[in-house]
């Protein structure tokens, strides 16, 4: 029988993917992104404004952190929070910050086109 540890974290893993889906539909992308590996990271880059080749430094150790807080800050901006609910419930407590998103009464601004996502973004 698995320990109620367990049992925790799966829980926790399940609620986060399920509001990873919502949030995505939320941002009229593809629900069921949320749970494929890799192009689940290459979709919340797209929901977040960011250009998909994003993807490759989500996946360099180190560098992600500061690329997945860049991801996460553009997220909670676009469903017009603000940059400490990115940082400390979308990046730090991903468990607490997608929920509210995925069915609260936040909707998706989406980035204007032709507008950069965010500060010091480059358009390739």
């Amino acid at each position: 029988m698995s320990d109620p540890g367990n049992l925790f974290s799966y829980a926790l893993v399940i609620l986060l993917v399920v509001a990873v889906w919502f949030t995505f539909l939320k941002a009229g992308r593809p629900g069921w992104a949320a749970i494929i590996p890799f192009y689940n990271l290459y979709t919340l880059c797209k929901v977040a404004g960011r250009p998909g080749w994003w993807l490759v430094l989500l996946l360099i150790p180190l560098v992600n952190i500061v690329f997945g807080i860049i991801v996460a800050l553009d997220i909670a901006r676009l469903f017009g929070k603000g940059g400490a609910f990115g940082f400390f419930l979308l990046w730090l407590l991903p468990f607490i910050g997608y929920p509210i998103i995925a069915w609260g009464d936040a909707y998706y601004r989406g980035p204007k086109p032709g507008e950069p996502a965010g500060p010091g973004t480059v358009v390739i």
